[in-house]
C-alpha cells in the first residue's frame, strides 16, 4: 500500500498530490496546504444577485408584481444559480495544487449545515461558504461566533423569528447539540436562556446584526454562568466547558481517516485541541502526521466526490463542465448546498448501500467508455451504442509505468495506486483479463489496461480508503 496515495485522497479528492507528498514529506506538503489563501472575489454567476437589504426589498418588491409564469421563470434562474455554485466549488477541488483547504471546507459545510433549499439566498450561501473556507485552518471559537451570526445560519435555523415574549429555540439547540459540546452536555434550560440571548439577532448587510426592539437583555444562567449575555458571550462560555473540544475531533477523525474512531484517539486529540485554544491548523497537523505512519488503510468508505473525482483523475478525464459530477453526487446522496437536515449527510456505511453501489459501477462503465453524462439516458444507451458510436467518444487512457513489463506487475502497480490488496482470488480474476501474453505495445494494449482497470474500481475494496 501506498502511503503518498493513501493520503494524497484522504487529504483531497484523487492520486493527484501523491507525488508532492512523496517529494516533500508530509510534514512539508502540510505546511504548503496551510500557507493556501483562495479568491475572495464574487464569482460572475452571482453578479446580478442581490446582496444588500435594499436589494432584496427591491427585488421582493418586482416579484409580487410578477404573474405566476413570470415569478417560475425567476425561480429557476434561481436554482440554476445555485447549481453553477456548485459546479465552481467542484472545480476547486478539482484543481487546487493543495486541496486540504477545499476538504476542509467540505467537512465545515457538512458541520455548520446550511441548506439553499431552506435560505433560498444564493449570495448568503455563498457567503458562507467563503467564511468556512476563511477559517478552514484557524480558530474554531472564532468561526462558530461567525457562523452564528452568518445571515445563511440565522435563515436557515429561524433565528430571524426568535424574538422577545416569542422565543424560538432552533439556533441555540443546534449550536449545542451539533455545533459544538453534543448530546448529553446541556440541560433544556441552556437551549431555552441561550435562545434568549440569541433573540432579537436577524440578518444584516455584513451578516447579523440585533434588533434592539425585540432582543432579550434579561439575565439569564447559561452552562452555570450567569449574567446579561450575547451571542459570542454564549459561544465563549460554550468553549469553557470540559467537553467542548471533542464533537469537533470525533468529526475530523471520521471525515479524514476513520469512520469509527477510537475514543481514545478522540480524548487524546481533544486534549491537545484545548491546548491550542481551538486552533484548526495544529490539531490538523498533529493528527496527520501521528497517523501517516499508521498503517490505517481500508478504514473508511470513501464519499461520492472523492470516489468519482479520483476515477476522473486516474483515467485522464477532464470534463468540458462538472455538471455530471454535480448530477452524479447528488444522486448518491451528496447534494451540494442541499444535505438532507441539519445534521448533515451521514457518512460512513450510508456511502455504500446496494444502490450507491450499482451507480459506482455504472459510473465506472461510463468513464471507462469515453461517456461523462451520469442520467439515465446515458446508461440505458451505454450498451446499446457501444459497437456504433465509438468514434464520437473521447480516448480514456490509464497511464501505467509501461516499462515495467508483466501482466502481474502492471496489477500490481494499479491496485497499490488504487490502494486495496488483491487476494488470490481477485488476482485470478484480474489475470483473465490481463493475460500472461500481455504486450504493453500492441494495439489494443489500453483498452486491456482499461478493462482491467475497470473490474478493479468494482471492486468493494476500492470504495475504502
Amino acid at each position: 500500500m501506498n502511503p503518498n496515495s493513501l493520503w494524497s485522497l484522504r487529504l483531497g479528492f484523487s492520486n493527484q498530490q501523491a507525488a508532492s507528498i512523496e517529494k516533500m514529506g508530509i510534514t512539508k506538503f502540510l505546511n504548503a496546504s496551510f500557507k493556501t489563501d483562495f479568491d475572495n472575489s464574487i464569482p460572475d454567476f452571482l453578479k446580478d444577485s442581490p446582496k444588500t437589504l435594499i436589494e432584496f426589498r427591491e427585488q421582493r418588491q418586482k416579484n409580487e408584481k410578477l404573474d405566476r409564469e413570470k415569478k417560475k421563470e425567476f425561480q429557476k434562474q434561481e436554482i440554476q444559480t445555485s447549481l453553477e455554485m456548485k459546479s465552481w466549488w467542484i472545480d476547486k477541488m478539482r484543481n487546487e495544487d493543495f486541496p486540504l483547504r477545499e476538504k476542509m471546507t467540505l467537512l465545515l459545510h457538512n458541520h455548520f449545515v446550511s441548506t439553499y433549499q431552506k435560505v433560498k439566498v444564493n449570495y448568503w450561501i455563498f457567503q458562507h461558504n467563503q467564511l468556512l473556507r476563511k477559517h478552514a485552518f484557524g480558530n474554531f471559537r472564532e468561526l462558530t461566533k461567525a457562523i452564528v451570526k452568518s445571515n445563511a445560519m440565522l435563515r436557515y435555523l429561524d433565528n430571524v423569528d426568535n424574538r422577545k415574549g416569542k422565543i424560538n429555540e432552533n439556533l441555540s439547540r443546534e449550536l449545542l447539540e451539533l455545533f459544538t459540546l453534543g448530546i448529553g452536555n446541556y440541560s433544556e434550560g441552556d437551549i431555552k436562556n441561550g435562545a434568549k440571548a440569541l433573540a432579537g439577532l436577524s440578518v444584516g448587510d455584513d451578516g447579523g446584526i440585533y434588533r434592539d426592539r425585540i432582543s432579550d437583555d434579561s439575565e439569564i444562567v447559561y452552562l452555570g454562568k450567569k449574567g446579561h449575555f450575547k451571542a459570542d458571550d454564549i459561544v465563549d462560555i460554550i468553549f469553557k466547558q470540559k467537553n467542548s473540544p471533542y464533537l469537533f475531533t470525533r468529526k475530523i477523525l471520521e471525515w479524514f481517516i476513520y469512520d469509527n474512531p477510537d475514543e481514545k484517539l478522540v480524548t487524546y486529540y481533544g486534549d491537545y485541541f484545548r491546548k491550542q485554544n481551538f486552533e484548526i491548523k495544529p490539531l490538523l497537523e498533529k493528527i496527520f502526521t501521528e497517523e501517516f505512519d499508521k498503517k490505517t488503510a481500508g478504514s473508511k468508505i470513501k464519499n461520492p466526490l472523492e470516489y468519482s473525482l479520483q476515477v476522473l483523475h486516474e483515467l485522464q478525464i477532464n470534463p468540458r463542465t462538472n455538471r455530471p459530477i454535480v448530477a452524479f453526487i447528488k444522486s448518491q446522496g451528496m447534494d451540494l448546498f442541499n444535505q438532507p437536515n441539519v445534521k448533515g449527510w451521514e457518512g460512513g456505511k450510508s456511502w455504500l448501500t446496494s444502490q450507491i453501489y450499482l451507480q459506482r459501477n455504472n459510473l465506472a462503465d461510463l468513464y471507462c467508455s469515453g461517456r461523462e453524462n451520469f442520467n439515465q439516458k446515458a446508461q440505458a444507451n451505454m450498451m446499446m451504442e457501444e459497437t456504433n458510436s465509438r468514434a464520437n467518444l473521447r480516448k480514456t487512457v490509464v497511464t501505467l509505468n509501461w516499462d515495467i513489463g508483466t501482466n502481474k506487475q502492471i496489477i500490481s502497480e494499479l491496485s497499490q495506486r488504487l490502494l486495496f490488496q488483491v487476494d488470490s482470488d481477485a488476482q485470478k480474476d484480474f489475470e483473465k483479463i490481463l493475460k500472461y501474453d500481455f504486450d504493453a505495445h500492441a494495439q489494443n494494449a489500453n483498452q486491456a489496461v482499461l478493462r482491467l482497470f475497470n473490474a478493479m474500481v468494482k471492486e468493494p475494496e476500492f470504495q475504502l480508503i
